[in-house]
């Protein structure tokens, strides 16, 4: 995707929850910019375009993220919308048609009746009292027969009028689908999943990156105590959106399922986990259908099935503190924090032996067995929270208001740094802060707030043409 634009050598990506959107750095002239994005067609959009200090061209585009292409949504609105048209036309031919018949009937009648009227008038004097009566009975009973015609002439008037009103809509729809483009619903969708293809291709080439921003909140919820946590499976596939909740940070058994996020939002649809040993501490995540935690009192990590019930596995982190020996600065029996990125299973803790300098360890989900460690050289006392992104864990300065992530260690090169990622501690007491690869988004527990985060991510490539 990058050769279309001679002379761009690297690319920024900036994730949203609704969007992604690719920053491009260009060190040729920012013209090139609209070169990068000539299908307009296909969903691509240029955002901004602007010249950086050092003279490099900085492009934004606007892509639509996985299932929400605008064409696709609007090329099936369309259809429906033609569907309904087709179905209504049909209805008005059957009522008229039966209006037709019904008419041609009342019509009948109304000649009889006037026929008895015209006997009526001629016959006067010359009937008899009772053949008068008769008739004159015969004649009231057809009576309502004549504001029943009046009433058919005006549906029939009503009928005319709407087909034609169908007509003109129907006519309508087919010019918006020829600006549209000249496909078919069928060709259309083909197009649509083509550009989603290359989209998440090219997504997930430049997937990961190094943490550059972080958005403002997004209050989800207010729920439950001050300390908690809630999540997402981070391996789930895109159409399951249930949302795990898990109030308190200690001693705590019981686990809420909410079918989808709408669900959890409102408080319904959801089912109860007890689960069989106590929770210890906020820093559980669930992964392909499993909840991994910490038993109270003890090292021992657990790892919980959903669908069967049942612990499957659990084992005993070798040398990991707990029971508030070595807790995040907020404490809550936060000493054993486990998290998920895009590499997989981690657990960060501290042992007596790094002097209470944070550990990081890559676990087998299995087994949970450490398949590696990293010292990372930082207190865990100083750390309000810490999430992991690609392989980097990233730890913040506080878990109080001010916060920013401070801190980078980078288990590829077993080096760090330090970093100013500020983010916005809208309620002052974060006590959980995870991240989701699948969303790319922070979830965090916030003084009773369930609150969520975009992040903004960098990673730099090669062309074709560099060096």
């Amino acid at each position: 995707m990058t050769t279309k634009a001679p002379g761009v050598s690297m690319w920024g990506l900036q994730i949203s929850c609704h969007e992604l959107m690719y920053n491009l750095y260009g060190i040729e002239f920012c013209t090139g910019c609209e070169t990068l994005f000539q299908s307009p067609e296909e969903g691509w959009q240029l955002y901004t375009s602007a010249q950086a200090p050092d003279g490099k061209c900085i492009c934004t585009a606007v892509i639509p993220a996985q299932s929400t292409c605008s064409r696709d949504g609007r090329s099936r609105e369309l259809r429906q919308l033609m569907g309904k048209v087709q179905n209504v036309s049909q209805s008005m031919e059957v009522l008229e048609l039966r209006t037709y018949r019904d008419l041609q009937y009342v019509r009948s009648m109304e000649t009889l009746m006037r026929s008895l009227d015209a006997r009526l008038r001629a016959a006067d004097g010359s009937l008899s009292a009772k053949s008068f009566q008769e008739l004159k009975d015969r004649m009231s009973e057809l009576l309502p027969l004549s504001s029943v015609l009046e009433q058919y002439k005006a549906d029939t008037r009503t009928i005319v009028r709407l087909r034609e009103e169908v007509r003109n809509l129907s006519s309508s729809l087919a010019a918006i689908q020829e600006e549209m483009g000249a496909y078919g619903y069928e060709d259309l969708q083909r197009r649509v999943m083509a550009l989603e293809a290359r989209l998440h291709a090219c997504a997930q080439k430049l997937g990961c990156g190094k943490l550059t921003g972080v958005s403002n909140p997004i209050t989800v919820r207010a729920m439950g105590s001050r300390f908690g946590s809630w999540m997402t499976d981070t391996m789930a596939p895109s159409a399951d959106s249930r949302v795990w909740y898990m109030d308190g940070y200690y001693k705590g058994r019981r686990v809420l399922e909410f079918r989808t996020l709408g669900d959890f939002i409102k408080g319904q649809n959801f089912i109860q986990h007890l689960l069989p040993q106590p929770w210890a501490g906020t820093g559980h995540v669930v992964y392909n259908g499993s909840l991994f935690y910490n038993k109270y009192q003890s090292n021992v990590v657990v790892k919980y099935h959903f669908r069967s019930r049942s612990v499957l596995v659990q084992r005993s982190l070798p040398g990991a503190g707990y029971n508030n020996t070595f807790p995040y600065s907020w404490g809550g029996f936060s000493d054993m924090d486990f998290m998920v990125d895009e590499s997989g299973l981690w657990a960060v803790y501290t042992t007596n032996q790094n002097a209470g300098n944070i550990v990081v360890s890559r676990l087998d989900p299995h087994t949970l067995e450490v398949v590696r460690s990293w010292d990372t050289g930082y207190p865990k006392r100083s750390a309000g929270e810490a999430f992991m992104i690609c392989g980097v864990l990233y730890v913040t300065n506080s878990h109080l208001a001010g916060a920013k992530v401070y801190f980078a260690y980078f288990t590829n090169t077993s080096s760090y740094e330090y970093t100013d990622v500020p983010f916005h501690n809208q309620y002052s007491h974060i006590s959980m802060l995870d991240y989701n690869p699948r969303e790319r988004a922070l979830y965090t527990w916030n003084n009773g707030h369930q609150v969520l985060y975009n992040v903004t991510l960098f990673h730099v490539i090669s062309t074709a043409g560099d060096p």
